[in-house]
């Protein structure tokens, strides 16, 4: 099978990093492949380690449309939002099917592009239930298929890992690992540290990340030190190595990578009943779920399980078991099992 996959971002967060796992996966498999990327993205490094991989550069979704790309594809793969425009000028010049994943649970554009390239799919995919049900809202007709992302593996060095946690030594090590938006909720964070602050100092807060709202974040945090400021990570294995507990209090999330990467890399995780969080986190069993924008949950329950040994086991042991229904390979037949249906 030659798939033909699409992602024009020109950073590298959770939708290319998705996006290359899978890709590697199906190299494995045996497929032919060809990904159409922006050619600023660091993404274009990482395919080149793919030799079954064909890589086309492309800084817009208007260019690279010879009709040579896609002619012994069965199908395209998108990726994100600009990368659904190339797809539907490849179907109407060349009529190449396609077949969208969506990863944000926010309500679709009105625009009429928008809605065109959406009505063109041959399949919509959704990464969660949330994100299914705002398809479904505006594009009801769709074939529509839930097929969630797998978590990274990201390396660790022993030797980083010592380093941090030595720097935090004595205390139970909190992260929250996000770019620095207003939806992803590091202002419950800081709020649950500073109910934390005096009580129990021996818990620490570190903020991964940067953005826009860092400085807002910042002044919020003011006098709190219990909570530190550590800007974007790049060596994530090694802070899921090092840290006790993960949280993720987002008012919205399509389904939230970062926690899928920390349950498989053992770590135990508070997140928000919000988006696609629940589709990962079995309330009290696998994880904590907390109402968006309680902070006073989210301190009660990094409370509980900073001081009791058998829940942090019992979730760990959990989280573990329901991790490895989001593994790749899983992951992988089940698009396998769409690809021949478009297809056919």
């Amino acid at each position: 099978m030659h798939i033909c996959h699409v992602n024009l971002a020109s950073g590298f967060s959770g939708g290319e990093r998705q996006t290359l796992t899978l890709i590697q996966q199906q190299a494995q498999m045996g497929y032919q492949l060809t990904a159409v990327v922006n050619p600023k993205s660091p993404l274009v490094h990482e395919l080149r380690a793919i030799p079954q991989c064909q890589i086309v550069l492309c800084p817009h979704y208007t260019r690279r449309h010879g009709r040579s790309i896609t002619a012994t594809c069965d199908l395209v793969h998108v990726h994100e939002g600009r990368a659904i425009y190339w797809a539907l000028l490849q179907h109407l010049l060349h009529r190449v099917s396609y077949i969208v994943t969506r990863r944000i649970d926010n309500p679709l554009k009105k625009k009429w592009l928008s809605q065109l390239a959406y009505r063109k799919a041959s399949a919509l995919v959704g990464l969660s239930s949330e994100i299914i049900h705002q398809l479904e809202k505006r594009h009801p007709d769709a074939k529509l298929v839930k097929i969630p992302s797998s978590p990274v593996t990201y390396p660790v060095s022993q030797d980083k890992v010592e380093q941090i946690k030595a720097h935090f030594r004595g205390k139970f090590l909190v992260i929250h690992a996000a770019n620095m938006y207003a939806h992803k909720g590091f202002d419950v964070t800081i709020e649950a540290a500073r109910l934390l602050a005096d009580t129990s100092p021996d818990i620490q807060f570190c903020l991964l990340g940067d953005g826009k709202e860092r400085a807002s974040l910042e002044a919020q945090a003011q006098g709190l030190t219990n909570v530190h400021f550590m800007g974007k990570q790049t060596n994530m294995g090694d802070w899921f190595s090092a840290a006790d507990l993960l949280v993720h209090p987002s008012y919205t999330e399509g389904l939230g990578s970062v926690i899928l990467e920390a349950m498989a890399a053992g770590l135990p995780v508070i997140g928000a009943r919000a988006g696609g969080i629940p589709d990962i986190i079995e309330d009290s069993i696998s994880g904590y779920l907390i109402t968006p924008g309680d902070s006073a949950s989210l301190a009660a329950r990094t409370l509980k399980i900073s001081k009791d040994d058998v829940i942090l086991s019992q979730i760990k042991e959990n989280s573990a078991a329901r991790i490895k229904q989001f593994g790749i390979s899983e992951c992988a037949k089940k698009y396998e099992v769409l690809y021949k249906k478009v297809k056919s």
